[in-house]
């Protein structure tokens, strides 16, 4: 049954970096409009950037038949450009960025980063990362992954990845948003700002596919993921071309 479209949701903006994920982006969408949270009266920006195949064509289409009728598609870029492209047409109290090829886990996860955010003055809050479908050495990688993660904000450097961190606008704004020179771990480089006392990992998860790891194999991004958390004082380490996105 169809929804009716309430007053634009002013608490919440959602921004998607896209290139060619015609069908990963479908299989988000349907996760997004399963949320507890009214994410339907959400501003959802899908930032393409040139995609060649039918992201944009089948994710209209499917936002329309969802009901997400503050859907919108702008230019994108890398990550990092899409994803503030998306934040500077925002006029939410919060920004969730979450990648195009991940689908929320659990249907109550954006409800309960909203509630943590506004309960405890939050600056960022992020979730675990789940690969179901993925090699062992890949589900050991995201466990490693998120166990870091976790612990992150205990060193004074909270760790979040780009594929679900939600913040606050205007702190968000304050840091500058994410460096566009960065061609690694820009998200890494953004949150390792927050105060590790206003940064929180809510548990829920989304789902992801290994296929970066295959493609780049284990032992690169294994040692890419350790070199930046040890060389994470330095800028210059996330602006060298690690061949992370060739």
């Amino acid at each position: 049954m169809a929804r009716k479209l309430n007053s634009m949701n002013t608490e919440l903006t959602i921004v998607i970096p896209a290139k060619n994920e015609q069908t990963t982006i479908c299989n988000l969408l349907r996760s997004l409009a399963s949320q507890t949270y009214p994410v339907y009266d959400c501003k959802i920006i899908l930032a393409d950037a040139g995609s060649t195949d039918k992201t944009v064509e089948n994710a209209r289409l499917l936002a329309s038949r969802l009901n997400l009728l503050q859907f919108q598609v702008i230019p994108g870029g890398l990550p990092a450009v899409g994803r503030n492209a998306g934040a500077k047409l925002s006029q939410s109290r919060f920004v969730l960025f979450i990648d195009a090829d991940i689908e929320l886990h659990s249907y109550t996860l954006i409800e309960r980063c909203i509630q943590e955010m506004r309960a405890n003055g939050l600056h960022c809050v992020t979730t675990d990362i789940m690969c179901p479908q993925g090699a062992w050495k890949s589900k050991a990688a995201y466990a490693i992954s998120n166990f870091y993660q976790r612990g992150s904000r205990f060193f004074g450097t909270p760790f979040a990845t780009g594929m679900f961190m939600m913040f606050d606008r205007h702190i968000f704004n304050d840091l500058g948003g994410f460096h566009e020179g960065a061609l690694f771990a820009e998200d890494y480089l953004l949150t390792k700002q927050v105060k590790w006392n206003r940064f929180r990992v809510v548990p829920g998860g989304v789902k992801t596919s290994d296929r970066r790891m295959q493609k780049m194999g284990y032992w690169k991004l294994a040692k890419l993921f350790f070199g930046t958390a040890i060389l994470s004082h330095r800028t210059n380490q996330f602006l060298k071309d690690h061949g992370y996105w060739g």
